[in-house]
């Protein structure tokens, strides 16, 4: 019950930190809202062409939004010593790694999720479409928190190590955005099950969240 007190702790920690900040979680908001509204310019006004590729934009912007902020999600503990602290504590650095993860979810990939149905009106989706993909973010959003955690924990003593990260993990997030675009477009009326590429997309993120949460801890206690 101690180590659920600890990470629950953590969790609301960088949740306050993250509000107080004015953290990463709006500006991937704001910058999510850019990426969907600016394609249909560019595309034209062809409003089919737009339902077609509609949630492959939403996967796309939410993908790019969640590189938003990611490089500090160890970085600022690594520089004002708080990182040395958790790796020192009792608590399982797996756990720290876990709910670090899962507050940087709550704050960017949650809100993605539940924004994508408004926005999906700006790509011209139907109701059942909105909802498929807001589903599938729901499901797949994590599983990018977490694989991103893997970049940032190897470039937490780096600065400004943005660059490197998105070089680093974007690779590793493209098994998810297929299949959460896949997903997303089965519910449309594609000749595979909805369920199908969800329950993949599903599996994708419990795989993510284990690889994801031990190899961010082995890159964190690397340097020691």
């Amino acid at each position: 019950m101690g180590v659920i007190r600890a990470v629950l702790a953590l969790i609301a920690r960088d949740l306050r930190l993250s509000g107080r900040v004015g953290g990463s979680g709006a500006l991937s908001l704001v910058f999510f809202l850019m990426i969907v509204a600016l394609v249909p310019f560019a595309l034209g006004p062809d409003l089919n062409l737009l339902s077609r590729i509609g949630p492959a934009i939403l996967w796309l912007a939410a993908v790019l939004a969640t590189l938003i902020g990611l490089d500090r999600l160890f970085q600022a503990d690594e520089e004002d010593g708080s990182l040395d602290l958790m790796t020192a504590a009792p608590v399982p650095l797996e756990l720290v790694v876990l709910g670090k993860v899962t507050a940087h979810w709550l704050t960017t990939g949650l809100p993605l999720a539940l924004a994508a149905p408004l926005f999906g009106l700006l790509v011209a989706l139907d109701g059942t479409a909105m909802g498929a993909t807001a589903l599938t973010l729901l499901a797949g959003t994590p599983a990018l928190s977490f694989i991103g955690a893997v970049g940032a924990a190897l470039t937490a003593s780096i600065r400004r190590g943005g660059l490197i990260l998105a070089v680093l993990v974007l690779p590793l997030m493209i098994p998810t955005l297929i299949f959460g675009v896949s997903a997303a477009q089965a519910a449309s009326g594609g000749t595979v099950p909805f369920l199908v590429p969800l329950a993949v997309l599903a599996a994708l993120t419990l795989i993510a969240a284990v690889v994801g949460t031990l190899a961010a801890a082995a890159a964190l206690r690397w340097p020691e």
